[in-house]
């Protein structure tokens, strides 16, 4: 929003609020006031509705008992019509103890009748009814005695010209019996007085207050009272008149103002924005000595010495220009962190005007160790200059030591130390600690194989190495300027670091099965193919081991695919144990592995298949099962045997023929291990051998040795177990 808007809408607030604050009491108190009248009206003819009912009743009541005291039953039919006649009753009936009628006078209303005492109607009313107990002299029972007035429209009206109110009778269901309202009301008031409560007084859309009377002990009828409004008509549509001729008004004499007002600010809106564009000449007229006036003087001023500063600025600019399409390039070029390191640290002495610098990352025992230096020469504690490696200070001791440790940067004057530190001499110093960027998880840790966790204590702070610069020309010490400079430096560190490390995690997760920590099948093919070339190179056998554990499906089923990821990951532990380092394990997928064993025959790799078979059999794997309880799940492993080049000719064809021999093994009945066929005819290869060859002196097998080197002499597993694989690959 503009000025100009706002200039309007805090005059529209401050003058329209008060008026809609008015028009809304205004109204509000109105209403109230009406609905006031209207509940004290509806209180008064609820009154009267009771107390006239109630008449009614004790009328009835003593026409009742008129009868009932007449002692000879003979008489008692001539003072019934005596009682109708005098128009103190509509209808008397005697009724016997059995209940049978023994007299009633003509032209009585239709039953059934309400009595009075009841606290409630029980269906549609027809009459009012009083009834009182016959008794002889001795004060036997002999009856009751009933007077009775009809309730029909005559009895409503009634009611209403009493209480001047309109007056509706309600059966037991809801519905309307006998009503004074208009038809055109008569649906509004009855929905309003299904929502009343007791003696709540509800409205209808129309403007009419409705309240329900009864039924309750004394007054059984359930009537429905209702009163127009007071309220004036036309009342609301004034007040919204009122408002929005206001508002008029109001928006009127606050454009004004505000044209008023923001036409200065709107030229020196114009010259800033031409400032904003490059053009440091603009400058804006002073036409008065107020705020704005002031505010004009003082942004010509602006613009005159930021036009210095440019020219300033320019020429640094262009030096930091070039350092940043440096350190950029190096950045997007290469994963090499000791040239990324290099072009920093040099990029940061330029900038800053220092002598001498280093970069320090910290090692996994909680030491900074040196990755670069510049001009440090003269200046080194140690007495190898030539390695930066040499520069090495424990996290808390010294500066840089302090510096990773706090994570705070430091700067200043050299003062040293009593106890060597490890730390070059310099007469000033600025050093700076920089950290993995945020949002970028810690690596290494027991589940990171190949990343050994760095020292808890030694990374509190996050800190991964410390970034210092040292002396200046002149002695002069490092201001805040170098401080800002040297971090923002030390933050593309931070960047290059672990962009390494995650491009090294990368490489390392795309060719690992996350389940078992083993090679994948993606590494598998690059390795098949790597190691065929070197068996090549060098004239020695490789040999292939296919292996699939036996009816994995039923453990799955069994006890759950959880069982199942267990037992993977044991057997994938047990097929490391019992490999060599050279050896390379992998995960072709779900149950099926693959072993390389380089520089082994086909001897060697049987006696590597009976120790993983032996391994597998007989330790059975323990799992969780469904009830929580550990349980022991036997495990096989059939396993089909490849030598290259006995078997085949390439890497995909001796992969081919492991597994060829891995279904001979399941077809044999599974837990055990088959040796491929060799091929008819047998695939040869023309190598060079001297006349009258013996084996060589390291008596690992050679390719297309022929009987000089048979497969039960040779094989560097034929001897004892190889060296144990202690970590995954």
């Amino acid at each position: 929003m503009t000025l100009r808007g706002r200039l309007t809408a805090a005059f529209l607030t401050v003058v329209l609020g008060p008026v809609l604050l008015g028009a809304f009491f205004v109204g509000s108190t109105l209403s109230a006031v009406d609905r006031g009248r209207a509940t004290e009206r509806l209180g008064l003819a609820a009154a009267g509705v009771r107390t006239s009912v109630d008449a009614l009743c004790q009328q009835l009541r003593a026409a009742a008992d008129a009868v009932a005291l007449v002692a000879d039953p003979a008489a008692r039919p001539r003072a019934a019509d005596q009682v109708v006649g005098r128009g103190l009753a509509a209808a008397v009936q005697i009724v016997d103890t059995t209940g049978r009628t023994s007299y009633a006078t003509l032209g009585g209303p239709a039953g059934p009748w309400q009595d009075c005492a009841a606290d409630a109607a029980t269906g549609p009313v027809r009459a009012l009814a009083a009834r009182v107990r016959l008794r002889d002299p001795a004060g036997a029972d002999l009856g009751t005695v009933a007077a009775a007035q009809p309730v029909d429209p005559a009895f409503v009206a009634r009611l209403a010209a009493v209480t001047g109110v309109g007056v509706t009778l309600l059966d037991d269901p809801g519905r309307i019996t006998h009503t004074t309202e208009d038809r055109e009301v008569r649906a509004a008031v009855l929905a309003a007085a299904r929502e009343a409560d007791g003696d709540r007084v509800t409205d209808t859309a129309d403007g009419r207050y409705v309240r329900r009377v009864g039924p309750s002990p004394g007054q059984p009828l359930p009537l429905v009272l209702s009163v127009p409004g007071e309220r004036p008509p036309g009342l609301y549509a004034a007040l919204v008149g009122a408002v929005v001729l206001a508002a008029l008004l109001a928006v009127l004499a606050a454009w004004r103002l505000a044209r008023v007002t923001t036409r200065p600010l709107v030229e020196l809106a114009g010259a800033v924005d031409r400032v904003a564009h490059g053009d440091l000449t603009a400058r804006v007229p002073v036409r008065s000595r107020d705020e704005i006036g002031r505010l004009a003087g003082a942004f010509n001023r602006m613009t005159r010495e930021t036009g210095s500063y440019v020219a300033a600025l320019t020429s640094s600019r262009d030096q930091l220009r070039g350092h940043l399409t440096v350190l950029g390039d190096t950045l997007a070029s290469t994963h090499d962190l000791q040239r990324i390191l290099r072009v920093i640290l040099h990029s940061a002495i330029a900038a800053t005007g220092a002598r001498a610098g280093a970069v320090l990352l910290l090692d996994g025992d909680g030491v900074l160790v040196g990755q670069c230096v510049e001009g440090l020469d003269g200046r080194w504690p140690s007495e190898d200059p030539a390695d930066p490696a040499t520069l090495r200070v424990p996290v808390g001791a010294g500066v840089l030591g302090t510096v990773a440790a706090t994570g705070e940067p430091l700067r200043g004057r050299w003062e040293p130390a009593e106890q060597p530190t490890g730390e070059p001499s310099c007469e000033t110093y600025v050093a700076v600690p920089f950290a993995a960027p945020r949002g970028a998880e810690p690596r290494g840790g027991p589940d990171r194989p190949g990343h050994p966790p760095a020292d808890e204590d030694a990374t509190e702070c996050g800190a991964l190495g410390v970034l210092a610069l040292y002396d200046r020309p002149g002695a002069d010490e490092f201001d805040d300027g170098d401080l800002v400079t040297l971090r923002t430096f030390a933050g593309h560190a931070a960047v290059a670091v672990e962009n390494v490390r995650v491009h090294e995690e990368a490489q390392r997760l795309s060719l690992t099965d996350p389940l078992t920590g083993l090679w994948n099948y993606r590494y598998l093919r690059e390795s098949i193919r790597r190691e065929v070339e070197r068996a090549n190179r060098f004239g020695r056998m490789l040999s292939v081991l296919a292996l699939d554990l036996d009816r994995f499906k039923d453990v799955n089923d069994t006890w759950g695919h959880a069982a199942g990821d267990a037992v993977l990951v044991e057997f994938a532990r047990r097929v490391r144990g019992e490999i060599r380092e050279v050896d390379l394990a992998f995960r072709q997928g779900g149950e099926e592995f693959v072993v390389l064993l380089p520089e082994t025959d086909a001897r060697g790799a049987t006696i590597v298949a009976e120790r993983l078979g032996s391994v597998v059999r007989d330790q059975p794997v323990r799992v969780e099962g469904h009830t929580g309880e550990p349980i022991a799940v036997p495990v096989t492993v059939s396993i089909g045997i490849a030598v290259y080049p006995d078997h085949a000719a390439g890497g995909q064809q001796v992969l081919d023929a492991a597994d060829d021999a891995l279904y001979a093994a399941k077809a044999a009945g599974r837990d055990g291990y088959r040796l491929a066929r060799a091929p008819d005819p047998v695939p040869t290869q023309e190598i060079p051998v001297v006349a009258a060859a013996v084996s060589p002196p390291d008596g690992l097998p050679r390719a297309g040795a022929g009987d000089a080197a048979p497969v039960a002499q040779g094989g560097a597993s034929s001897g004892p177990h190889p060296p144990r694989q202690s970590r995954g690959r």
